[in-house]
């Protein structure tokens, strides 16, 4: 992976950070938030929790695009 070790690196950051955007996306979200619902805790809704999301971690993202990786991994 010498020649393509940044193109995996960007598709792993891809997908562990925006991974968690929704319920869907991310398993444990979607299990925590079924476990709250069934003990009478309110959840936002699906896209309540894509609003909440997507204000935290767009600007992670575009920290972490932002941030110059490549000559960190060779």
């Amino acid at each position: 992976m010498n020649e393509y070790s940044g193109t995996l690196a960007a598709i792993s950051m891809g997908a562990d950070y925006m991974g968690a955007l929704t319920y869907i996306g991310n398993a444990p979200n979607l299990m925590v938030a079924a476990i709250a619902t069934e003990r009478g805790i309110r959840v936002p809704s699906f896209f309540g929790y894509l609003v909440w999301a997507s204000a935290i971690l767009f600007p992670i993202f575009l920290l972490l695009t932002l941030l110059p990786l490549a000559p960190v991994l060779g």
